[in-house]
């Protein structure tokens, strides 16, 4: 996750530059600002004979002066403002002032302490100068000497108050100034016929560092707007490539919303952190409204049923559980946790069918010795209130940079001030590590998701890193791997496999309810001996109510720096993970597949060559109603009890759209030439033109509201005629209504039926409509005249059916299938088929194929013979 953007600032975000290897934000303490930069000249050893002179960029930040010199094999200079000593310019007048006494030729910085970084352009730990050394810098805009000075001096006191909240408050104070004097510049804009929305100040959330600046929302356009600059002028999201948007928890404090434009991936393309929550809301809710009509809101709920019907991998799952749970690669307090799964780091050979091969996925990792538990029980039994059980967290900063240091080396050097952690700390064995976590007094981390992927570079020092010697004289080099990896790639191959095993996925649920579920609170959490610091838990602490500025940085500090639990996202027993069963029977005049395993809410694809199953989604976590294959046979609309139609795609086997546009379930779609019907028990029909995601460089269907035809009440079923001029539509009163597509007028309105319409359907020549309902009657209308014609009483009723004008095959109540003469009036052949009513029913157009889907949850095959 991380190691996608080392060489940019903005953590994982598609739509920035790489950023020039030197100066980056990572350079600065943590909670520090960057404010400004000027270009200048370094000058050492002024009006000597060996005066050196350095062209470069000086950057102002809250509690340090940065130089960044063009040439990159000279080191940056890092000069912290507490350290310094004076700090002069030639404009100052105040003789008696050490920090405005005059100097020639630029600003002059006296200090006692300053850290040469990345000499050479080569990472490693900082070099410390110490003892008083004296930095003339010469802007090239010598106007703006004295408004740098000015900055400065603000700064150097800040940094010279005792308390750190009282540094924070002065820093907050200078930051905010900056702020209020600036806005966003509406020439950013992509187009000058945009509309403002909202512009607001907010800060861009990065792997320990943050970004202030300006966030502006349009019509079409989500814009940040770096006060600095830096990395680039202005980060730009487009609104319709949004897919996903959540409101985070930053700080502890619920500021924070990260935007997405993939439909599966952690990283996300903008994390914002506002100063107020209602800023936050306003611009989720400006978001949201513009796609409201492209994104369904997964829940916790609707990704379990999901997972345990086998529909997403045991890793796909523990990725929404983390995203849900306020997990983000961009906040390493908060980074995504996954689970150890793999106990056996000794033979040459791993045994995924052996149980003793897995960790005990039941138990938190503090848990699995049972000789450290009981100390640590003991201890905790002896404790004052608040009590906990580790003192310790499962995931930190410190923990995930631990395992990515080879590829985050900046990210350490600015968590721990400039310094590697010692050799022998180091990640330098998996199974080194797996036996600290388990005997370890104070070490239980879990993992992160970099273990199940792909890209195994973190594993492997090829940055050629100084990372120290071991004790025994050994360099830390690549991590070693267990005698049953080949290497770093087959490492990750086999703990893929490990994590997707039938072991793990019978027993992942165990680890859910621990992290992010039942136990990880309150009493359960004491049996499951799950208790940690009470501060590490959302809600654990109020920041509002702690007046104390110094009292609150350091609780914040504190925190973050040790980790924080995830959101709780269930409050019961998480279930087992289901694996769907496919079963066939075999008949003389057909065959059926069963889905019995299956709910209501699943789209299932199969072969109706070979009967097995090709594709399984599940959409949403109530039913779906009906489905139709646009021509091409790549994409399927399926439409549902949620207010939804979804848009699938066959060929790349993912969700592409969905279309927001009923206020109650949709009952019924009907599709030809681009336009989707879209029935509803709101009490209308809906017809749009819809333009297929492949048609369109964005990917996404693009949907307009052509007509809205309403009905006094729910609308239960529609259809269209051949040449798609006509559309009936049939009601949960009755009626049966006729409509002129190209007008939106209703022709013909009828009450046909006492109680519910199941089906309607137009003969092939379009002169007749044929009616079915819960009153156990067919109806023939004429469609020319709206007039009743025909009147056939059934003993049950019937679901569905096909027509050639004539003849009918209908499905029935108790599972039959009918063959009806309707001149006559009379049943002519009975087919046992279903054990429940029949509620779907497709035949081909040579009319000697038909499949029937059942309550019985039964897909039947049949083969009609004349």
């Amino acid at each position: 996750m991380l190691s996608l953007s080392l060489e940019n600032d903005y953590s994982c975000g598609r739509d920035t530059e790489r950023i020039a290897k030197g100066f980056s934000l990572l350079l600065l303490n943590l909670e520090e600002y960057y404010f400004e930069q000027h270009t200048a000249n370094h000058i050492i050893n002024k009006d000597c004979k060996d005066e050196r002179k350095f062209r470069g960029s000086l950057k102002i930040c809250s509690k340090s002066i940065i130089f960044e010199p063009d040439d990159n094999i000279q080191p940056i200079i890092k000069i912290p403002l507490r350290d310094c000593i004076s700090i002069k310019a030639p404009e100052d007048n105040e003789a008696n002032n050490p920090f405005t006494r005059n100097t020639s030729g630029g600003i002059s910085v006296v200090c006692t302490q300053v850290f040469l970084i990345k000499e050479r352009n080569v990472i490693a730990p900082y070099k410390t100068v110490r003892g008083r050394t004296e930095h003339l810098f010469q802007l090239d805009v010598a106007g703006k000497v004295g408004d740098v000075v000015q900055t400065l001096h603000q700064l150097y006191r800040a940094s010279c108050l005792d308390k750190m909240g009282d540094q924070a408050a002065m820093i907050t104070a200078i930051l905010q100034s900056r702020l209020a004097r600036t806005s966003f510049d509406k020439n950013r804009f992509q187009s000058i016929s945009e509309t403002l929305h909202m512009e607001c100040k907010a800060e861009m959330v990065t792997p320990l560092v943050t970004n202030p600046g300006h966030v502006c929302v349009t019509d079409a356009n989500l814009y940040f707007q770096p006060l600095n600059g830096y990395p680039k002028p202005v980060v730009q999201i487009t609104l319709q490539n949004v897919r996903r948007i959540y409101k985070r928890r930053h700080g502890l404090m619920p500021l924070g919303l990260e935007v997405f434009c993939t439909e599966n991936d952690l990283c996300s393309d903008i994390y914002l952190k506002f100063y107020n929550y209602q800023d936050r809301d306003e611009v989720y809710f400006l978001i949201a409204t513009y796609i409201e009509n492209h994104i369904a809101e997964h829940t916790a709920e609707s990704y379990m049923l999901q997972w345990q019907r086998g529909h997403i991998s045991n890793y796909q799952y523990l990725l929404h559980l983390n995203n849900l749970a306020d997990r983000s690669c961009n906040d390493l307090s908060q980074y995504p946790v996954f689970p150890w799964i793999i106990a056996d780091y000794s033979s040459s050979v791993l045994d995924l069918t052996k149980p003793e091969t897995f960790r005990d996925l039941s138990k938190p990792v503090g848990a699995l010795n049972k000789e450290r538990l009981d100390r640590l029980v003991t201890r905790y039994q002896e404790m004052p209130e608040p009590k906990f059980m580790y003192g310790s967290h499962y995931s930190s900063p410190g923990y995930v940079l631990f395992y990515l240091v080879r590829v985050a080396p900046e990210y350490m050097l600015c968590l721990q001030n400039g310094k590697f952690d010692h050799a022998d700390r180091m990640f330098n064995s998996i199974a080194e590590t797996w036996k600290n976590c388990l005997d370890g007094a104070t070490d239980f981390k879990e993992l992160i998701p970099e273990f199940y992927e792909n890209d195994s570079s973190f594993l492997v020092n090829s940055l050629k890193l100084d990372l120290g010697k071991r004790q025994g004289g050994k360099m830390v080099e690549d991590v070693e791997l267990p005698p049953w990896a080949s290497g770093p790639d087959d490492f990750l191959q086999k703990s893929q496999e490990a994590l997707e095993s039938p072991y793990v996925s019978e027993h992942l649920h165990e680890w859910i309810d621990i992290i992010f579920g039942y136990k990880q609170k309150g009493s359960e959490a004491i049996a499951a001996h799950n208790v940690f610091h009470p501060l590490t838990y959302e809600g654990g602490v109020d920041l509002n109510s702690i007046m104390d500025p110094n009292e609150k940085v350091a609780l914040l500090t504190q925190i973050l720096e040790f980790g924080q639990t995830p959101k709780q996202l269930f409050t019961t027993p998480h279930p087992q993970r289901i694996i769907p069963k496919l079963k066939s029977l075999s008949r003389t005049s057909s065959h059926s597949i069963s889905i019995a395993e299956s709910p209501d809410s699943t789209l299932k694809m199969f072969s109706k060559d070979s009967k097995t199953i090709q594709r399984s989604v599940s959409f949403s976590n109530m039913a779906l109603s009906s489905c139709v294959i646009l021509p091409g046979d790549t994409t399927v609309i399926s439409s549902s009890w949620d207010n939804h139609i979804y848009f699938y795609s066959i060929a790349f086997g993912r969700q592409q759209d969905v279309l927001m546009g009923h206020d109650d379930a949709v009952s019924k779609i009907c599709w030809c030439d681009g336009r989707l019907f879209s029935a509803s028990w709101d009490s209308t029909v809906k017809v749009w033109h819809c333009v297929p995601g492949e048609t369109v460089s964005n990917k996404k269907h693009h949907f307009e509201l052509l007509a809205e035809l309403e009905h006094d009440v729910s609308v239960n079923t529609v259809d269209l005629n051949a040449a798609n001029t006509i559309l009936a539509s049939g009601t949960k009163e009755g009626t049966i209504s006729v409509w002129d597509v190209t007008t939106a007028t209703v022709l013909h309105q009828l009450p046909c039926h006492s109680g519910t319409v199941f089906h309607a359907a137009f003969s092939p020549d379009s002169r007749h409509l044929l009616s079915t309902g819960e009153d156990c009657c067919f109806k023939v209308i004429d469609v020319q005249t709206g007039m009743l014609i025909s009147s056939v009483t059934t003993e049950e009723p019937q679901r569905c059916f096909k027509w050639d004008g004539n003849t009918i095959l209908s499905g029935s109540q108790s599972g039959e299938l009918l063959i009806w003469d309707l001149l006559g009036g009379r049943v002519t052949e009975r087919i046992k088929g279903h054990t429940g009513a029949v509620m779907s029913m497709w035949m081909n157009e040579q009319c000697n194929s038909v499949i029937t889907g059942g309550e019985d949850k039964q897909i039947m095959f049949w083969k009609l013979q004349y």
